[in-house]
């Protein structure tokens, strides 16, 4: 089944276009970028938690609203005892897919090797944003967190997709979670196949069986649509928006927590100097990108970290500024000869690197090219793999890597400057080090009052603003479109969460 399917994809690229037909049964089949690492990926492990619980298989003890507000999920009640003392209460009657009950213990049991070093399960990045000291059950219901240290953001990683709550694994649910949906069939970088749970406490799915099909080529799902191949298709490409929802297509597009941005070589090369990473930002008009790159609809330009749906924005805005750009690199001793800059007696050159997988990303970073070469820089684009361009980065050989990530897929604000701009973050490619910015996300983490957060955090994107040492451009939406007659998706934030029991086709 699965071969023919890969098959029919691939004949999709050579059908003329049709109109989106209604699909004919309860079945839905998505095609996502990104798939499976295995037979029955554990969620815990990598990214594997955001497929299991896109699809509907597993829960976590909280969860985000499409508000972006923390509500208990699987959790009754979460509270705060002391700086570093959480009790969590779960609630009555749950149960896994087995039908065996969800205990304190089921808890302390499916969090303890994501914190384990020495575990196959251990999940680093997971385990570094909830700082557990220790777990204890009390009864069947309560589990009492210790927490290294004071952490703020620690009830908003409880929503993390690798933070969830598991049952004993067997042949017939080797994923044995909680969710609207079981998990039945998974290959690795192609398919993750889940069905209806009859049992789901909320009552049972409108859709019986879900596929997801990895189509990692954003044309290539747009035209298995057209085809007929995939019911609905998550991220599909902007540009073809409008003419897609023409013919008949549903088309779904909101603001996400996504940022695309620019990291930067900060020790090496000419970005390693401040004044012209800030000329940088200024030569690159991110309105005229968002119009042309994302046909105006697939996100808003970015001054800063977070979106303005977030209360952790700070009012900065993007700014486009080609003759303050210019004042800039001359301060930094560059000198203009014939239109083009040069920089110690050679020509100012900046090279970026990014990747293909979101359909963005290339035209953004042609424009980026664009911008800068209208004011003088030479600059040069290439298209490769994340990994091979952050090595890139780290060895000077690129200077900047265009990416895209969730800046705050859990609704803290602590993620992602903590990840890619402390001194010592594993995700800080760049080397950039700033004490004054390393005090600030310590302060921030453990500073529980919401307003004081606030004023930390706007420190730290002004920092960021004034020394550019990661440039933002845009604050992405996610743009799907599913086939007429899909009813209760709705594109969430964190874009973590795809299917809940809602979901069915029309009558």
């Amino acid at each position: 089944m699965i071969r023919s399917t890969a098959l029919s994809i691939l004949a999709a690229l050579m059908l003329p276009v049709a109109s989106p037909s209604i699909a004919q049964d309860d079945s839905l089949t998505i095609a996502y970028l990104s798939g499976p690492t295995g037979e029955a990926p554990d969620p815990r492990i990598r990214y594997n938690g955001w497929l299991s619980n896109q699809t509907g298989v597993t829960e976590t003890l909280m969860g985000l609203t499409p508000e972006m507000e923390l509500y208990p999920r699987l959790a009754e009640s979460l509270e705060l005892v002391d700086p570093t003392t959480w009790r969590m209460t779960l609630r009555e009657g749950l149960a896994f897919h087995d039908g065996s009950p969800v205990t304190s213990q089921s808890v302390i049991d499916s969090i303890a090797p994501i914190l384990d070093a020495g575990s196959e399960l251990h999940n680093p990045r997971n385990a570094g944003l909830l700082k557990i000291a220790g777990m204890e059950a009390e009864g069947d219901r309560v589990v009492v967190f210790t927490t290294a240290e004071p952490n703020a953001a620690f009830p908003w990683i409880l929503t993390e997709p690798g933070v969830v709550v598991l049952g004993e694994p067997s042949e017939a649910y080797p994923i044995n979670a909680t969710g609207p949906y079981i998990f039945r069939e998974a290959i690795a970088d192609q398919l993750y196949r889940v069905e209806a749970n009859p049992a789901y406490r909320d009552g049972a799915p409108g859709i019986s069986e879900v596929r997801a099909l990895t189509v990692t080529d954003p044309a290539a799902a747009a035209l298995a649509f057209e085809a007929g191949d995939v019911d609905l298709v998550i991220n599909y490409p902007e540009t073809d928006f409008e003419r897609i929802t023409a013919t008949g297509a549903q088309g779904f597009s909101a603001p996400t927590v996504q940022l695309y941005w620019l990291d930067i070589d900060a020790t090496h090369g000419p970005l390693k100097d401040a004044r012209i990473r800030r000329a940088v930002s200024l030569a690159i008009d991110r309105q005229g990108i968002v119009d042309a790159a994302l046909s105006g609809i697939g996100g808003e330009p970015a001054g800063t970290l977070y979106p303005a749906l977030m209360p952790w924005a700070a009012d900065i805005a993007p700014t486009y500024d080609p003759a303050a750009a210019e004042a800039l690199l001359a301060e930094a001793g560059a000198v203009k000869q014939g239109g083009r800059w040069m920089l110690d007696g050679e020509p100012l050159r900046i090279d970026l690197v990014t990747y293909a997988s979101r359909a963005a990303l290339p035209p953004t970073a042609e424009l980026i090219q664009a911008y800068l070469m209208a004011i003088g820089i030479d600059a040069g684009v290439s298209i490769g793999e994340w990994g091979a361009n952050n090595d890139a980065i780290a060895s000077g050989s690129a200077d900047m890597h265009l990416q895209a990530w969730g800046v705050a897929p859990s609704g803290d604000p602590a993620y992602f400057p903590g990840a890619v701009l402390h001194s010592e973050a594993g995700s800080n490619i760049g080397g950039y080090a700033n004490p004054a910015l390393d005090a600030l996300l310590a302060e921030g983490r453990q500073t529980f009052d919401p307003e004081s957060r606030k004023a930390i955090y706007d420190q730290v994107q002004a920092i960021i603003a004034n020394d550019a040492p990661m440039i933002p451009v845009f604050h992405a939406a996610q743009v799907s479109v599913a086939k007429p007659g899909l009813k209760g998706f709705a594109v969430h934030p964190a874009m973590t969460y795809w299917l809940s029991p809602d979901i069915r086709w029309a009558d």
